[in-house]
């Protein structure tokens, strides 16, 4: 599978990856999300190059992820904002920041936490089923063929 063919993929991660898999969009999201929007403060905080910012921003707006947005006239200047889209991709980061805590911290301990405003305490994301909301894990699923992907999954899934 070569990486400029994810997209076409009948495979949902590998479509995720071909947006946010590179090693720079999951922390210009980041970003996002902790409320920076301006292209020269995104340069600033991420000590990227223009060039690559400038790309991994674009493909964020082609894919619908960001929408840009005027915040000056004269001269005509915009920033990032995150559309729906991006939004449902908080739980992902939530997801990743909190393994990052676990398993890539130092002695110092987790770098930020994230507080829950309605309670006010430090919330630890869960993944819980959208039935039954009982919590799971990697060993409490079973994973079947959908439809998108019949005719594949037969000859790949046991």
């Amino acid at each position: 599978m070569r990486w400029d063919e994810l997209d076409k993929q009948p495979c949902s991660l590998a479509r995720t990856i071909s947006v946010v898999g590179d090693r720079w969009t999951l922390v210009i999201l980041r970003d996002c999300f902790l409320g920076i929007r301006r292209f020269d403060a995104l340069e600033k905080s991420l000590g990227i190059t223009r060039h690559v910012l400038a790309d991994r921003l674009k493909k964020l707006v082609d894919s619908g992820v960001l929408y840009k947005t005027p915040y000056q006239q004269k001269p005509i200047r915009e920033e990032y904002r995150l559309t729906e889209k991006g939004l449902e991709l908080h739980p992902v980061i939530l997801a990743l920041v909190h393994w990052g805590d676990k398993h890539m911290v130092d002695e110092r301990g987790a770098p930020i936490v994230h507080v829950h405003k309605k309670c006010g305490q430090v919330m630890q994301p869960v993944t819980v089923c959208s039935c039954c909301k009982e919590p799971v894990t990697a060993k409490d699923i079973r994973v079947e063929v959908g439809c998108g992907w019949q005719d594949l999954a037969k000859e790949l899934l046991p």
